[in-house]
């Protein structure tokens, strides 16, 4: 992609030749997305912070083609490919976005709080972005999970690959820092099982109050 800008350019995982390979993999990613398109009703601007290689605003365009969507990312690289894909992306990172105050209906946050020193700080610029009662659409990984899982599709060069995350978080740890931001969750969903301890990531939907 690259998943993270501080990460060596040697060894690194694209998210679209992943994507490519197809197989159980790609059946997942389709799985994800469409759970996360799902928390999408009327919202008219959309912005996907840390959008990586743009695939999940591609999906969104194809769907929702009167929605506007563009995307925020701190690597050139992906600013770079996202372009070469006709999106719409600027470079940019969470904790100063290059956005006016209430200016978006929706931001996708998708698996980019683990990579944070400060998260707390990046959902404080998040709530200055969004309008009065936009949606914050989270998802980050349950890593230990997604190793294992990995190890076991035989992925070993997945499975072990650093991808710069800084914290492993909870549902509930979420949910503390959410609160405490005044972002009220409407929805929460373990992907793909009921139980966190056994699924791959946490999909949580917040509204500005």
């Amino acid at each position: 992609m690259p998943v993270d800008v501080n990460l060596p350019k040697e060894g690194m995982i694209y998210q679209r030749e992943q994507y490519q390979k197809g197989g159980i993999g790609r059946w997942y990613w389709d799985y994800r997305d469409n759970e996360i398109l799902k928390s999408i009703r009327d919202e008219e601007i959309i912005v996907d912070i840390g959008c990586g290689e743009g695939i999940l605003m591609e999906k969104i365009i194809q769907r929702l083609p009167d929605v506007k969507v563009f995307g925020v990312d701190p690597s050139p690289e992906n600013v770079s490919i996202c372009k070469k894909h006709g999106l719409e992306v600027y470079a940019g990172n969470v904790y100063e976005l290059p956005l006016d105050d209430y200016s978006v209906d929706c931001v996708l946050f998708i698996e980019v709080i683990e990579h944070l020193d400060y998260a707390g700080l990046a959902i404080k610029e998040i709530k200055r972005v969004l309008k009065k009662g936009g949606k914050l659409i989270l998802l980050f990984p349950h890593d230990s999970v997604f190793k294992l899982a990995r190890l076991l599709t035989l992925k070993f060069k997945e499975a072990f690959y650093d991808a710069g995350h800084m914290k492993q978080w909870t549902p509930k740890e979420i949910k503390r820092l959410l609160d405490s931001m005044g972002l009220k969750i409407i929805s929460k969903k373990n992907l793909p099982f009921y139980l966190w301890l056994i699924s791959l990531h946490c999909l949580i939907v917040a509204r500005k109050q």
